[in-house]
């Protein structure tokens, strides 16, 4: 299958003054700006087959940033969250509040006042990187290499998803702004191949081509790998 890479927007002025921004139209900060241009100097070696983009008004900055060559396609099921009446309102203000704790320890029962449900963030989420995923893959191959720019809540919902954890343990995953995860989906089981990584060289993550195997009357051989490479299943 094909290679997904979670792109996290960079930093937004409400990030920077602590508040929760949600679906709000904040945009990048001077230094969101310089991450966006940042990462895209590392994401310009992979030859990216497809670039989609929470609609929000920060992931596209920072794409345009990014990857300016880049054309990328609106996808609603990586928006973020809907936070609802805890939209625009400072953090510290909202750690008092009786959800709170709900949210850290137990978000998969937290349904945000006038807003969504983090379970049904998830789900959605999910549902469109690996609708995406599959559809990448049918049209150029299993070695092709995709993005896509999404939220914080967002990304780490994902990755808990192909971890195989509970939601209720997403909050122990960690996204900062334009940072990077790459995710591989096999028929077998998902591949968590790189985590928030903010500096590292990319260029490893394009799988190498797949030769062709003739066709042969051997046996197979009785020590095939069963174990848990990124390769397993593909």
């Amino acid at each position: 299958m094909a290679t997904l890479l979670l792109l996290r927007h960079g930093r937004t002025t409400a990030n920077a003054d602590g508040g929760l921004a949600g679906r709000q139209p904040v945009e990048l900060d001077e230094t969101g700006r310089n991450q966006a241009r940042a990462v895209g100097e590392r994401l310009r070696v992979l030859p990216l087959a497809a670039v989609v983009t929470s609609p929000l008004v920060r992931c596209r900055q920072t794409l345009e940033l990014a990857l300016p060559g880049s054309t990328p396609v609106v996808e609603d099921g990586l928006i973020e969250c809907g936070y609802g009446e805890w939209e625009g309102q400072p953090l510290k203000k909202l750690a008092k509040d009786p959800l709170w704790p709900v949210v850290q320890q137990h978000p998969s029962a937290a349904v945000f006042p006038q807003g969504e449900a983090m379970a049904a963030m998830a789900a959605r989420a999910v549902a469109a990187v690996r609708s995406w995923d599959a559809r990448i893959t049918a049209e150029h191959g299993p070695e092709a290499v995709w993005l896509a720019c999404s939220h914080g809540d967002v990304i780490k919902a994902i990755v808990a998803d192909a971890l195989g954890v509970h939601l209720d343990l997403f909050q122990r995953i960690v996204a900062d702004p334009a940072s990077v995860t790459a995710i591989r989906y096999t028929p077998i089981r998902p591949f968590l191949l790189r985590l928030n990584d903010t500096g590292g060289d990319l260029a490893g993550l394009v799988p190498p081509a797949r030769r062709r195997r003739r066709r042969t009357t051997r046996t197979a051989d009785s020590d095939a790998p069963v174990g848990g490479g990124a390769g397993a299943g593909r």
